[in-house]
């Protein structure tokens, strides 16, 4: 009892020679100094990782078992070691003890608010041994390493898949429960994940703290910032292990790896179409609500989505940031450079199953099929004229609003449609850049081309719907319409 009654009065005898830390018993600092050796005696005898004391291997080996003995008396969820369950239990008090001395941040562990001031020293302890990638938290190192080794401990009951961090299982869990258990205090709006919930409240606030020192574009997220800076860097070093096809940002990655799977894991409830990410079924959804958020400055036109308002500011602006490598010919959107690049290379991977014809885009090729069913689906709400493309519609509705919005710059006349400015700019640059390889006649328009090839090739690209006569050119085809559905009458 006297000895036992010794722990509580003696003095700290036994100092590290490393770092100055003094401990009571000559094990603790034994087990202390192994941070200092590298020594990590506790070997998991499952998947090999090593431990510096035997608590720490007892707590991971119940990664492999499933046991989670601590329990919460409140929301009863389990958890693998006690500390857990302590900080846990804080959430439901409302109590986070430890303050950051430079922003106020509050934590309800100790070792959070330790990384956490690591934001502000800039300390990054501990480095990957592959590729010498730095890391605030050893947690982060730990995830890390598993992009090289493969290894992805943590799968899905639901769907299988699998995930290289629990968190991210976690988040993902909530795909297949619905739950988005993070609020915004000020219009409402939920989130699956808290950090999705921080940036959206920088849309209140306005608060972007977070600048490009190459472009200053600011952003409300650290992680948005540094997939930007790639834009700067050209650095992708996410692959698609199928296409190889490069992306600067995981979730990218993760979104096209869908179009090789198939996946589509959220639904519509109004109509039961499916999307293979999140953000565009909340984008879909507005054509149900009829909610267009975002509004041009300029000519006051809203628009669903954001990203559809920035292309669309193009228009006043005239920027055109995307640039064929080939011909230089620019572009307003990244998408349709990379279609238009199919030129070039003659790449055509969407194929029609109904009559062969091949496509550089996969909307061109459902825009395609619409000719073989007969759905035309976008309906003018003034003549009710239906299109099977959203683009000819508005491209029609300006018929009805008089809106001519691409000008000449040589002669001021205006359109209704960029593709007939750029054929009309022709006749001032003489430009006829489509050429016949048969006999080297020119045109301004490769649908011209096309047409004219029938001439060399006898091919009669127009059908009569009604006596399957064919003719090589449209207009004629309108003609012997116009007579034949006379006759039938």
């Amino acid at each position: 009892m006297e000895q036992h009654q010794g722990i509580h009065i003696v003095e700290s005898t036994y100092r590290c020679d490393v770092c100055n830390r003094t401990f009571k018993q000559l094990t603790q600092l034994k087990v202390h100094q192994r941070i200092h050796t590298g020594e990590r005696p506790c070997l998991c005898d499952v998947c090999g990782k090593t431990f510096i004391k035997i608590t720490h291997l007892n707590v991971h080996q119940r990664v492999h078992t499933g046991e989670r003995p601590y329990h919460c008396d409140v929301c009863n969820k389990t958890f693998s070691n006690r500390r857990n369950l302590n900080v846990h239990q804080g959430v439901h008090a409302g109590e986070r003890p430890y303050c950051c001395d430079v922003c106020n941040k509050t934590f309800s562990y100790g070792s959070s608010l330790n990384i956490h001031q690591r934001v502000h020293t800039g300390e990054r302890p501990y480095c990957c041994d592959v590729c010498n990638k730095t890391f605030s938290d050893r947690t982060n190192l730990n995830v890390h390493q598993r992009v090289h080794t493969g290894e992805r401990p943590y799968c899905c009951d639901v769907c299988n898949k699998t995930f290289s961090d629990r968190r991210n299982l976690k988040v993902h869990h909530r795909v297949h429960t619905g739950e988005r258990p993070y609020r915004c205090d000020v219009c409402n709006k939920t989130f699956s994940e808290r950090r999705n919930l921080n940036v959206h409240q920088g849309v209140h606030t306005g608060d972007h703290p977070y600048r490009c020192g190459v472009c200053n574009k600011s952003f409300s997220n650290g992680r948005h910032l540094n997939v930007h800076q790639r834009v700067h860097t050209g650095e992708r070093p996410y692959c698609c292990d199928v296409c190889n096809k490069t992306f600067s940002d995981r979730t990218n990655l993760n979104v096209h790896q869908r179009v090789h799977t198939g996946e589509r894991p959220y639904c519509c409830d109004v109509c039961n179409k499916t999307f293979s990410n999140r953000r565009n079924l909340y984008v879909h959804q507005r054509v149900h609500t009829g909610e267009r958020p975002y509004r041009c400055d300029v000519c006051n036109k809203t628009f669903i989505d954001r990203r559809n308002l920035k292309v669309h500011q193009r228009v006043h602006t005239g920027e055109r940031p995307y640039r064929c490598d080939v011909c230089y010919k620019t572009f307003s959107e990244r998408r349709n450079r990379n279609v238009h690049q199919g030129v070039h290379t003659g790449d055509h991977p969407y194929r029609c199953d109904v009559c062969n014809k091949t496509f550089s885009d996969g909307r061109h090729l459902n825009v395609h099929q619409r000719l073989h069913t007969g759905e035309r689906p976008y309906c003018c709400d003034v003549c009710n004229k239906t299109f099977i493309d959203r683009r000819n519609l508005k491209v029609h509705q300006r018929v009805h609003t008089g809106e001519r919005p691409y000008c000449c710059d040589v002669c001021n006349k205006t359109f209704i449609d960029r593709r007939i400015l750029n054929v009309h700019q022709h006749v001032h640059t003489g430009d006829r850049p489509y050429c016949c390889d048969v006999c080297n006649k020119t045109f301004k328009l490769a649908h011209h081309l096309k047409v004219h090839q029938s001439v060399h090739t006898g091919e009669r690209l127009y059908r009569c719907d009604v006596c399957s006569k064919t003719f090589s050119h449209k207009i004629v085809l309108k003609r012997h319409l116009f007579s034949c559905c006379k006759q039938q009458s």
